[in-house]
């Protein structure tokens, strides 16, 4: 058998992203915009294993070629599509944050992944690791383009630095009487989906905050860990294979990701709730 190349780099380097111009500087999103369903390991917890953003998406190393293929035939054409780790685990959407201006990653994690990532990504999106004792960042931010739900408890610096390099206005939330504001919200810049739990109040001041309309909801057969099941960003989606017809049409009306007049989409739903019904 031949030897074994222990030369390779654990992280291959990846060129300078030079696709065509991303969809938010032309103006114009890919057609067909939808969710998507999707499973990682026979987890369905999505948002644990991607951080997706409108300018680049890193996904957790030791997936299926499979998941690897959903996110690069969706995306692969606009934006660069990331395989890495983040301190020396898979848990990538738990442990980082970003959106179009940068992206923050624990002080967990090593100068390689860093490194990969900065290589990776186009040259204007500011790459920052932050030393927070909450270091599962994925769970404890939650932001758009614009707007940052951070955990309560978060330090001052930290806040500073969300503020700073993601280029956003941060407010210390609670979604639901939940901390972990990441784990129970998902937004983007046209719309978001909370816990089911949320009362009308708590929506009414969010959705004043981050100026998007929210809904109430759940993915993958009623969970309500919605930043955990769902990933997002202006124009496309993912979720669990578990996430029903249901969750799946108010997953794609509150993100906007089709045109579908909202009397259709009422249709839609009753159909989809008698058929899950039944």
């Amino acid at each position: 058998w031949p030897k074994a190349d222990t030369t390779t780099p654990l992280f291959q380097p990846t060129p300078r992203f030079s696709h065509r111009p991303r969809p938010d500087a032309c103006g114009s999103f890919p057609p067909f915009a939808m969710a998507h369903r999707v499973q990682y390991e026979n987890s369905n917890d999505v948002g644990v294993f991607v951080t997706l953003t409108n300018r680049y998406v890193l996904l957790a190393q030791g997936g299926s070629e499979t998941f690897y293929s959903a996110f690069e035939g969706e995306l692969g054409e606009y934006v660069p599509v990331v395989k890495t780790s983040v301190a020396g685990t898979r848990l990538v959407g738990r442990l980082s944050v970003g959106n179009k201006n940068g992206l923050l990653m624990p002080n967990t994690a090593t100068d390689q992944e860093l490194m990969h990532v900065r290589n990776s990504l186009p040259e204007d999106v500011v790459v920052q690791r932050i030393d927070e004792r909450l270091s599962a960042l994925g769970n404890c931010i939650a932001c758009n383009d614009y707007v940052a739900l951070v955990h309560p408890d978060v330090d001052r610096e930290t806040e500073e630095l969300v503020a700073d390099v993601l280029g956003v206005e941060v407010f210390r939330q609670t979604i639901a009487g939940e901390i972990l504001t990441g784990t129970y919200c998902r937004f983007t810049n046209k719309g978001g989906i909370v816990h089911p739990k949320t009362s009308l109040e708590d929506m009414d001041e969010l959705s004043s905050l981050l100026q998007i309309p929210l809904v109430a909801g759940t993915v993958n057969r009623g969970s309500d860990v919605v930043g955990a099941g769902l990933v997002a960003n202006d124009w496309t989606a993912f979720c669990g294979l578990d996430t029903t017809s249901t969750e799946i049409s108010v997953i794609e009306s509150i993100f906007k990701l089709r045109d579908v007049p909202s009397q259709g989409i009422l249709s839609e739903l009753k159909d989809s709730l008698i058929d899950t019904l039944a």
